[in-house]
């Protein structure tokens, strides 16, 4: 039995507890109570991290759990899809947008390659420093006021960033949950 066969036997076995054929996936996005970016790292799925189950959040993934270009460009594209559907996230409450990153992370490995790092994340060379690739307490704080910075995230959404110990698996909170952006006063 290969990797493959394993994982199509445990799909069958997921599949047979739900108690109706599509009882999983939610109907419609007021569903989604946050969206969580993280590591692409096999260790910490956010899912198993955070204990989040089908129809909670939408768990974006990429090299480091970084705000790219490209993540960007996806939180975009998941706007416009809510948008379409009819559906805004937190449009019906809470809405938390979560950056997850953890201990002992790939991306540090690469923290001598500015070359590769500047194109992920499509700034110049001399610029890669400042995206604090070996200390992820600083990078989960980046990543966060990168995210607040952007003007068409709605303000009132929550944000925090977390970074997750490797060693024992438990979340520190380092940007504590706060509205992206402080309301105006009246």
């Amino acid at each position: 039995m290969n990797n493959l066969d394993v994982m199509l036997k445990r799909n069958k076995e997921y599949a047979a507890q739900l108690s109706a054929p599509g009882a999983l996936m939610p109907q419609s996005l007021p569903q989604v109570k946050a969206i969580i970016i993280g590591c692409a790292d096999m260790r910490v799925d956010p899912a198993h991290v955070l204990g989040i189950k089908p129809g909670e959040a939408v768990v974006m993934r990429n090299i480091g759990g970084r705000i790219t270009p490209g993540l960007l460009e996806q939180l975009g594209m998941l706007g416009r899809i809510g948008e379409v559907a009819g559906a805004i996230p937190g449009g019906g409450g809470e809405f938390h947008l979560i950056v997850l990153h953890h201990t002992d992370c790939g991306i540090t490995r690469l923290a001598k390659d500015t070359g590769m790092l500047a194109h992920y994340f499509q700034i110049p060379e001399r610029e890669v420093e400042t995206r604090s690739i070996l200390d992820p307490r600083q990078a989960v704080a980046i990543d966060v006021a990168a995210l607040r910075a952007i003007p068409a995230l709605p303000g009132e959404w929550l944000i925090s960033g977390l970074v997750c110990d490797i060693a024992s698996g438990l979340v520190d909170v380092v940007v504590p949950a706060a509205p992206i952006r402080a309301a105006k006063a009246a």
